[in-house]
């Protein structure tokens, strides 16, 4: 039986990653402020809450102020200050800039306290990738690859990020090779591309534009011009990918997580038309901010690990789109 601690897991990843681990047969230790994330009692189900000790900390403060540790075999370390690109990253980029404080207290704990940790796993972004790679100007759509961010071996090119959050990744990535090569910690950093689900909050896209798609609005808005692409993959197989990571990876190296597929914005609001039975106009909301042009991943190494997704996109959106509906319903 493991134990395994996670950082953040109340938020939509770690409710997922926790229900996995669960089912794996693992305890599971949480620590998260529930700053934009669901306490336990909200999502767990009763047969688990026994496996689970929640605690409901500022995760900085809480690091920093216990010192009493049991050993855990795995640590996911997924706490940051997360936020729907409008609600944070456009108009409050200097809270965001809390994940330095968050990331370099974490690895600081984490080599402490070495002899009581088995494996890491850092969640990193897409993002930190260079911008000008995924820009309009690169000519064309390029799945992005490990070696082009390799701060280990000093490959690749740190370029600018498309956000300060790409920025802080960058950093935390740095922290994590160093954790692995100077203090002997197994150690990987994952680089999710555009993770979804029928939990997602909705200041997310894809619920958002499910929501629109189920009320059947005509036109059906998207941001920006609609052409920006993404490389979405389904939650459910997402964290299948952070735990053959984690298992199998540990010289600190970037991993990506995505499908190898570009969809536009404008096809995901097709698609879920489509799906839900009527034919609007997709219109393009050019005065809102549309971040990277291309955000595609190659994901060559996750799937020589043996992750094979298990949910098209279509299959996905449905899922999507039925919990919005049932919501929907169960609200009046």
């Amino acid at each position: 039986m493991k134990r395994i601690l996670i950082t953040g897991g109340c938020g939509f990843v770690g409710r997922h990653l926790v229900n996995k681990l669960l089912s794996e047969g693992s305890d599971v230790w949480i620590i998260d402020n529930l700053f934009s994330g669901k306490h336990p009692d909200a999502w767990l189900s009763e047969s688990y809450k026994p496996k689970v000790h929640f605690v409901q900390e500022n995760l900085v403060e809480f690091l920093n102020n216990n010192s009493d540790w049991p050993y855990f075999d795995e640590v996911y370390h997924l706490a940051a200050v997360v936020g729907g690109r409008a609600v944070l990253i456009e108009q409050n980029p200097m809270f965001v800039a809390y994940d330095q404080v968050i990331d370099s207290t974490f690895f600081s704990w984490a080599v402490k306290n070495k002899e009581k940790i088995g494996r890491i796993l850092y969640v990193s972004s897409s993002v930190a990738y260079p911008n000008k790679l995924q820009s309009r100007e690169a000519g064309g759509q390029i799945a992005m690859k490990e070696e082009f961010l390799d701060l280990r071996n000093n490959l690749g090119e740190v370029g600018i990020p498309e956000s300060i959050y790409g920025w802080i990744k960058v950093n935390g990535e740095y922290l994590a090779g160093v954790t692995a090569k100077k203090y002997g910690l197994p150690v990987v950093c994952v680089r999710p591309f555009s993770g979804y689900g029928e939990d997602q909050d909705l200041s997310y896209p894809i619920p958002s534009i499910a929501l629109r798609a189920v009320k059947r609005e005509d036109p059906l808005v998207v941001w920006g011009s609609g052409n920006q692409t993404r490389d979405f993959v389904y939650i459910d197989d997402f964290v299948d990918a952070l735990c053959l990571a984690i298992r199998n990876i540990s010289d600190g190296r970037g991993v990506n997580i995505g499908l190898g597929q570009a969809t536009s914005f404008k096809e995901v609001a097709r698609l879920m038309a489509e799906i839900e039975g009527y034919s609007p106009k997709i219109q393009p909301l050019a005065e809102k901010v549309e971040g990277s042009f291309t955000v595609l991943a190659d994901p060559a190494l996750i799937k020589s690990l043996g992750w094979k997704p298990k949910y098209s996109i279509k299959e996905g959106f449905v899922k999507v789109l039925a919990k919005i509906k049932l919501d929907l319903k169960n609200s009046r």
